[in-house]
């Protein structure tokens, strides 16, 4: 049996959808089973890395799973949920785990850094066999225009000409498929990105050729994104990180071979992300 967490996630969902198609036994885990909506077969299970009781019935008979937790940086003194992930997989004797993680991982000595490298830790502590999977920003952050284009053609972005070469969660899920159903990966750590960097400005534009509508982008000056973080609850000295990586940090932006190796073909484009969820934008 394999058990996805965040199976109703951008990743999440895609893994399902492969892992069922491949024959596997899939346990998909969310905190509302009774409204995901899942591949046939795939068996919905609750569990909520917030309610570490509620994980021993998900992670019961299963031999590998997948890990991902969406609490955010800064959250809890620790990163509780992934920790109550992984102790939940040691104590069910899950062989193999993958996890996902961010790019750069635990790199560095900033709140970010300590939180995902505690997060890595457990995971690689908890199991024989590992795979941490690091990509940088998803593809699939451009949803979060859906709203604002249905109103018009313009979008506020925060960081609109900061580049980065983002990664479609469908690639992501196939490596993670690979990861859990073989052993070629093994005690790997891959950074991942996808095959061109682009800022949100030039992804907007692209997202606008594939609709045939002109967009524009209504730039967030930064003082307004870190006053957005500030209302949202992230701690202050995260909020000094997340700006500090996003202006002057420009690792994101590499396009790292990682991904088109482990794929053995190149990474989908962002126009070939839009084209495949057209239906979320109109």
């Amino acid at each position: 049996m394999i058990l996805v967490t965040g199976a109703t996630g951008h990743v999440g969902v895609e893994l399902v959808r492969r892992l069922v198609a491949s024959g596997a036994a899939v346990r998909a885990m969310t905190r509302r089973p009774d409204e995901a909506r899942l591949p046939a077969g795939a068996r919905p299970v609750y569990g909520d890395a917030g309610d570490p009781a509620s994980l021993s019935a998900a992670f019961e008979d299963v031999s590998a799973a997948f890990l991902m937790s969406v609490q955010p940086v800064g959250a809890a003194p620790a990163p509780t949920h992934d920790l109550a992930l992984a102790d939940a997989a040691r104590r069910a004797g899950v062989r193999r785990l993958v996890k996902l993680s961010v790019l750069d991982g635990g790199r560095g000595s900033d709140p970010i850094a300590r939180w995902h490298a505690a997060a890595e830790a457990a995971v690689v502590d908890a199991a024989p066999v590992w795979t941490l999977l690091r990509p940088g920003r998803f593809m699939s952050n451009a949803r979060q225009w859906a709203g604002q284009l249905s109103a018009g053609d313009e979008v506020a972005i925060p960081f609109a000409d900061r580049p980065a070469a983002s990664i479609d969660p469908a690639d992501l899920a196939e490596i993670a498929a690979l990861a859990l159903t073989t052993d070629e990966h093994a005690g790997m750590t891959y950074e991942l990105s996808g095959p061109e960097s682009l800022t949100p400005t030039q992804e907007l534009s692209l997202l606008g050729q594939v609709l045939g509508r002109d967009l524009r982008v209504r730039p967030v000056p930064p003082e307004a994104a870190r006053a957005g973080m500030e209302r949202y609850g992230f701690p202050p000295e995260v909020v000094d990180a997340i700006m500090r990586r996003t202006l002057d940090d420009d690792r994101g932006a590499d396009v790292l071979p990682t991904a088109a190796k482990v794929l053995g073909r190149p990474p989908r484009t962002f126009a070939q992300w839009a084209a495949a969820h057209l239906e979320a934008f109109r």
